[in-house]
């Protein structure tokens, strides 16, 4: 049985509305205003004790004018690995990327997928990099890990803290 997916804004204004519909009046508002946008998306995790708190961000850049951004919240009771972790974190951003990339693709907006996987070696995460790369890059997105993976690295970051 799929998880009911629980959005709200930066502010941490509620989303009452699918996350599919709250998109796509944003698209319209946003072109309507003559904004150039990009959209990237990630996820980041944090071990709290027993539970795992994963958050899921779609940031949308404005050229030239900022950018706004949407938070999905949610903690998981398992115990896994530290590569489990990190390719369920690119599972979470797949899966929202790939919901939402029909109106993206509508209104000619690319789409990043931000994996928060350190490409250096000497780094715990760096064992899911080549399987995170390949997940993303096979489902046809545009891949980012860090230094360059902001969304999950730095704004999906700070909900987990």
């Amino acid at each position: 049985m799929e998880a009911v997916q629980t959005w709200r804004r930066l502010n941490g204004a509620a989303i009452s509305r699918p996350i599919e519909e709250e998109i796509r009046s944003a698209m319209v508002r946003e072109k309507e205003m003559g904004h150039e946008l990009k959209v990237c998306i990630g996820t980041d995790s944090q071990v709290k004790g027993k539970e795992i708190e994963f958050a899921t961000v779609i940031v949308f850049l404005r050229k030239g004018k900022g950018g706004f951004i949407y938070i999905n919240h949610e903690t998981l009771s398992q115990k896994m690995s530290i590569k489990e972790r990190m390719l369920l974190e690119v599972a979470k951003s797949i899966d929202i990327a790939y919901s939402l990339c029909g109106i993206f693709t509508q209104y000619g907006i690319d789409l990043e997928v931000h994996a928060d996987i350190n490409t250096n070696p000497h780094f715990k995460s760096n064992v899911a990099l080549k399987e995170a790369m390949g997940y993303i890059l096979g489902m046809g997105f545009a891949f980012k890990a860090k230094p360059h993976a902001f969304a999950s690295s730095s704004c999906a970051n700070k909900v987990v803290q």
